[in-house]
């Protein structure tokens, strides 16, 4: 039995009966009543990796949209810097100015950067092709990180309800066809790493640490290959906090049942050595990775830091994170996890109201445990001001597993107790409210993936193009232009300013997508207040440049045109001899050769550069732009923030020759328009 398990890949659950199957039929089936062969097993095991491995690269490859900025500037900028150097025009936000993130998630996009990078170098292969390879590259990297965490979802339950069980299927296809799995599974986010090393570092956990030892003759932490299981737990733990420090709030519920059932308390007869062992391998293992981390964040800062604890001390101690939104206590129960299961919300409330009562089943203890994990997690980050969706995301897959038995009775039919469940087929029922179910999560996931603010991902696409068009001669990847390096703005080697966004900040990727250093382009920031202090008069004034932009004038002008005048163009419209335009492009005020906007703002634009108003001449008038639409796109049928609604728009400027179809734009008034 230990050698057919060890095959399958799942460790033998003496205690673990089937949930699923126990609510159908009032009986549990012991998984060695129904065995199956090891190779079986084996392939069973490897073919579901396999077609999880293809379903999320397929996965990544329909994901074409925006969602938060996060995913580029904590991933793939620094990650870009990592790979190519800091001329390589990666924007590093404050965050990683300040060394509040680890460097761990970005190495590994930093090290596919540099070896794709270098093999497609040795193959002399075309430059586009190479940058289009280069912005395709995270998302598939990330997808294999997505079938893991699938995977382990699925092995998990399989762990708890056994073989027999139509439980662990439920699992699979319940974080399959999840439309929050299918949109954010296969992002560049911290939180989608951390959610599979937690799941696998939750599927390696010695649960038999849990159980009756007084029925149970062997120590399960001295049986064989369990130490192994710890410490490869206890890794993945340590790691998924490294990244996201709140992730600590799971595994102190974990370590805190699991010592207390090591101990008297718990009822246990267990020698202290079980207690020693798991003290010796947290150490151990701990402080292993504790110094590889620090090690990599020496390396990639340049010194010693520790960035949990940099993360602590601004988030905590100086209140900034309240900077980026406030939310209701309630907001993870009434909409994180809603929002998170979808139309698995009634399962998935069962499945916590369920686990809360704990028999004296190693099963249950299980279940329960994971239970008070995600309501310890929930109701503390309820306590935090500023909240995410995907701050509880690593619960997801302990949500899956703890609703999967009732989604399984609630969908299928009782297996007769006289037939054994792994030859009987499944069979459905209430299949109507299932396919309507299935079909209102493929809309959801389709919808957001594909339609839903995708804008931002195909203006970069359309800016890359062009600038391969109109500046062949600049597409080395690895090498900014020798004047870039240099700083010098007026040198003949610098290209011009390519791109301005007049968007609110971080509406778009930067260098993952812009792939070429010599593309410049310039957008508005959002830098948090870091020079004031918490709950003064001065942080609650402060606003940064994009809040600037948008910010409704006093004397009844329209919003942006004082901004462009004072701030973003402060020379220019002054005067127009040559040193004021030089003065001005030193310090950032060159007129672009597009400008990116929501198409809210083109009476801004007008109002600045063509339109005079009464006795007041455009500030902008004499800069010599005439602006025209020389690309559009749909960014989805609704959006939360009024600055982003509508299409979004590429401006040409009509400063510089060769634009994009400018001459025939002109002939017949065409727009580059996209869906």
């Amino acid at each position: 039995m230990e050698s057919k398990r060890a095959v399958e890949g799942l460790r033998e659950r003496p205690e673990a009966g089937s949930v699923g199957d126990s609510i159908q039929t009032g009986k549990q089936e012991t998984a060695a009543s129904y065995e199956v062969h090891a190779q079986v097993a084996a392939a069973q095991v490897s073919d579901i990796l396999r077609v999880l491995l293809l379903f999320r690269f397929l996965n990544a490859l329909c994901v074409r949209t925006f969602f938060q900025p996060d995913e580029y500037f904590q991933a793939l900028e620094p990650a870009w810097n990592f790979a190519f150097g800091s001329d390589s025009g990666a924007w590093l936000t404050w965050e990683w100015q300040h060394q509040l993130r680890s460097s761990l998630h970005p190495a590994i996009f930093g090290l596919a950067y540099r070896a794709a990078e270098s093999l497609m170098s040795s193959l002399s292969l075309f430059p586009p092709f190479k940058a289009l390879m280069l912005v395709a590259l995270p998302g598939t990297v990330q997808a294999v990180f997505a079938a893991l965490g699938d995977f382990y979802t699925w092995k998990l339950a399989m762990d708890i309800y056994g073989r027999q069980s139509n439980a662990p299927w439920a699992a699979l296809w319940m974080t399959v066809l999840n439309p929050w799995q299918w949109y954010c599974s296969t992002r560049t986010f911290s939180n989608s790493l951390e959610t599979t090393l937690t799941i696998a570092a939750l599927c390696y956990w010695p649960w038999e640490v849990l159980g009756d030892t007084k029925a149970n003759r062997n120590q399960p932490l001295q049986q064989k290959g369990r130490v192994s299981s710890l410490r490869i737990s206890l890794v993945l733990a340590a790691i998924a906090v490294l990244l996201r420090p709140t992730n600590i709030l799971i595994w102190l519920v974990i370590l805190g049942i699991s010592v207390t059932r090591l101990t008297p308390l718990g009822n246990s007869t267990m020698e202290m050595s079980a207690l020693i062992i798991l003290f010796r391998e947290i150490v151990i293992c701990g402080a292993a990775v504790l110094a590889v981390s620090l090690l990599l964040d020496r390396l990639y800062f340049g010194f010693w830091t520790f960035p949990p604890y940099k993360w602590l001390y601004f988030n905590i101690s100086q209140s900034l994170a309240v900077f980026y939104g406030r939310m209701p206590w309630h907001y993870y129960l009434l909409q994180g996890i809603p929002l998170l299961t979808t139309t698995f919300l009634p399962f998935t409330i069962v499945g916590l109201y369920k686990a809360t009562f704990s028999s004296n089943t190693l099963q249950s203890k299980i279940l329960n445990a994971l239970n008070i994990a995600t309501l310890t997690m929930i109701i503390t980050l309820s306590l935090i001001s500023h909240k995410e969706v995907r701050f509880i995301y690593p619960l997801l897959p302990i949500l899956h597993i703890l609703a999967a038995p009732y989604l399984a009775a609630f969908f299928t039919q009782p297996t007769s107790s006289s037939t054994p469940p792994s030859t009987s087929p499944v069979a459905l029922r209430r299949k109507l409210t299932l396919a309507n179910l299935l079909s209102l999560n493929l809309f959801l996931a389709g919808y957001l993936s594909l339609f839903h603010q995708s804008a931002p991902l195909s203006v970069l696409s359309f800016l890359r193009t062009d600038f391969e068009r109109i500046h062949p001669d600049a597409l080395d990847i690895t090498t900014a232009p020798s004047s870039q390096q240099r700083g010098e703005s007026d040198s003949k080697d610098k290209k011009e300013l390519f791109a301005l966004f007049l968007t609110p900040c971080h509406t778009t990727p930067w260098r993952s997508h812009l792939v070429y250093p010599a593309l410049r382009a310039r957008a508005l920031t959002c830098e948090p207040p870091l020079h004031t202090a918490p709950e003064t008069q001065e942080r609650e004034a402060y606003l940064d440049e994009s809040d600037r932009f948008y910010l409704e004038d006093a004397e009844g002008e329209t919003y942006g045109v004082r901004f462009l005048s004072e701030e973003m163009w402060p020379q220019l419209t002054t005067g127009n001899d040559s040193s004021n335009r030089m003065d001005a492009a030193a310090r950032g005020g060159e007129v672009p050769r597009y400008i990116v906007g929501f198409e809210g703002i083109e009476p801004v634009l007008r109002a600045f550069f063509e339109h005079d108003r009464g006795e007041k001449e455009a500030p902008g008038k004499g800069m010599g732009v005439t602006l025209t639409r020389v690309w559009s796109a749909w960014n989805g049928a609704f959006n939360e923030d009024w600055r982003r609604r509508g299409r979004l728009v590429v401006w040409d400027t009509g400063v510089y020759e060769g634009s994009h179809g400018a001459e025939e734009l002109e002939k017949d008034g065409r727009v580059v328009d996209e869906l």
